[in-house]
């Protein structure tokens, strides 16, 4: 039977624990606020820099984009997939509904495949599945350390694009849904062909406003 001190030391770390739990939750709230102004930023980059690039094809008078490249030896296509996932704790189904998305989404495309795994994690899910894995890069630990990664993720895969190593690059992850979770995405990165220009057709140019307008 347990006596009243031994009762005491286990509701001292209880309270302890409880404490420890709530800094945890305000820290993650932190860093997600963080993140979440990063993606908004990002969103409104994206918005601008596509905006150049449809004006930048309406004066030089582009009509279609025409990927010439061809798959080296027995042309069979040789498809990327860059998987970002999460190395941190307490995420649920985070790493596996995103396996599951990327393994359905591979294996209708045809060609030879390799995963460049961002997150150990979802490197060994995917390696459990039977999928190749040619890279394993560390998540970035802060915002701050995402525009580097970023970069080295886009030199490394536009090296192997230009060397013929690679005819098909597709980014894949987790994006928030409205109001609360997220959902699997693909994105092709590379080549930049016909359906990506047709997508930024979609966009619609700002309207401007005459002066007078303005005035008013």
């Amino acid at each position: 039977m347990e006596t009243q001190e031994s009762l005491t030391r286990k509701l001292a770390g209880a309270g302890e624990l409880k404490s420890v739990v709530r800094t945890m939750k305000l820290v993650a709230a932190s860093n997600i606020g963080q993140y979440e102004t990063a993606v908004s930023s990002l969103g409104d980059y994206y918005r601008t820099v596509s905006l150049g690039i449809i004006a930048y094809f309406r004066q030089e008078k582009m009509e279609a984009i025409i990927d010439k490249k061809e798959p080296k030896g027995n042309n069979e296509k040789l498809i990327c997939a860059i998987v970002f996932g999460s190395d941190q704790g307490l995420v649920g189904q985070f790493n596996d509904s995103l396996t599951d998305f990327v393994s359905q989404s591979l294996q209708a495309l045809p060609g030879k495949k390799e995963i460049w795994a961002v997150g150990e994690r979802v490197q060994l899910l995917l390696s459990d599945i039977g999928f190749n894995t040619s890279k394993l890069y560390s998540v970035p630990n802060s915002v701050n350390a995402i525009n580097p990664f970023v970069r080295q993720i886009l030199v490394k895969s536009e090296e192997s694009y230009d060397q013929g190593n690679l005819t098909e690059v597709y980014i894949f992850h987790n994006r928030p849904k409205s109001g609360s979770g997220y959902e699997p995405v693909c994105q092709q990165l590379l080549p930049l062909d016909e359906k990506w220009r047709q997508s930024l057709s979609d966009l619609k140019w700002p309207k401007t406003h005459s002066t007078d307008n303005r005035r008013k």
